[in-house]
């Protein structure tokens, strides 16, 4: 009788206990799953509808055809595959280049451009669009400097041009994120054992060679971690070339993302919300994609 008064008062507090847990985690699932779950569902299912509000007709996988003869959606996928594939190594390459010198307890005021280089990554959008688009005008100072240096002989319209505008946009998009990544490099440079490096040094192994197999490859995780939160950032690209040309894309689409090209759809031209809910599960079939690509080619080999 003792053991069952003792099981059953241990099953009333094994109770007692969960019904409390849940009941602290209840807030937290709730707004989970009403502002991440729902949402989702919600727009799984309007991607099967086409237009908008009362005019909303079911039109099942036509929204499907549709992309393959939407020369826009091409556009814009082709634009956001090149911004990705240019910009994101560029990037991580230049943080950890950054990082591995900014680590050398050797440097003085190592303080400062820790702060300096993170700086763009907390900078107002606003502010630093216009400031772009000031300095690399056709009479701005990045082009009097290059002909004053003499690097040219005429201005480059950065801001007209289809491919200097791609350019300026993935100088906007490194300029302002590569210190965001840099940060967890040094922070996991730091965390290293020094003795690794100074046993390499000791036996000649040149800085390039301590740099590029003992360092990067003890970072293979953070690596790993910044070019898929990199990648999906890229691939959602939208406030850069958003302020910098003025919701527009251009010029000729030249600079059109998928998620300037859905806000468009959504917000600019004769709203689709149904279409533009297709477009938004493109993008998280090209995240999940290159995801499991970069996780495939970063495993552990046996």
């Amino acid at each position: 009788m003792a053991m069952t008064g003792s099981g059953t008062r241990a099953g009333g507090l094994r109770r007692y206990y969960d019904v409390n847990g849940w009941l602290f985690v209840a807030p937290a699932l709730l707004l989970i799953g009403t502002l991440m779950l729902y949402p989702i569902v919600s727009s799984l299912m309007l991607s099967v509808y086409s237009g908008r509000g009362m005019m909303m007709r079911f039109v099942g996988a036509g929204n499907l055809v549709r992309l393959y003869s939407d020369p826009v959606f091409w556009t814009a996928l082709s634009n956001t595959i090149v911004f990705f594939v240019i910009q994101v190594p560029i990037m991580i390459v230049l943080a950890l280049v950054m990082a591995n010198a900014l680590n050398d307890p050797r440097l003085r005021f190592s303080g400062l451009f820790r702060t300096a280089i993170f700086l763009p990554c907390i900078t107002s959008l606003v502010a630093y669009s216009i400031l772009f688009k000031s300095m690399f005008s056709v009479d701005g100072i990045v082009n009097r400097t290059m002909m004053a240096i003499g690097v040219m002989d005429q201005p480059i319209s950065w801001l007209t041009d289809p491919f200097w505008a791609k350019v300026l946009v993935i100088i906007a998009i490194t300029w302002r994120w590569t210190g965001y990544n840099m940060i967890f490099y040094l922070a996991s440079l730091q965390n290293l054992d020094r003795s690794v490096d100074e046993a390499a040094r000791i036996d000649g192994v040149p800085a390039w060679g301590r740099f590029f197999f003992l360092t990067v490859p003890m970072l293979k995780p953070v690596i790993l971690f910044t070019t898929i939160t990199s990648t999906i950032g890229t691939l959602q690209l939208f406030d850069e070339v958003y302020s910098l040309t003025e919701g527009t894309g251009g010029p000729s689409n030249a600079t059109l993302t998928l998620s300037l090209y859905i806000y468009n759809l959504t917000f600019r031209f004769m709203p689709n919300f149904g279409y533009a809910a297709t477009l938004s599960y493109v993008i998280v079939v090209l995240v999940a994609l290159l995801s499991f690509l970069q996780f495939y080619a970063v495993r552990e080999r046996r």
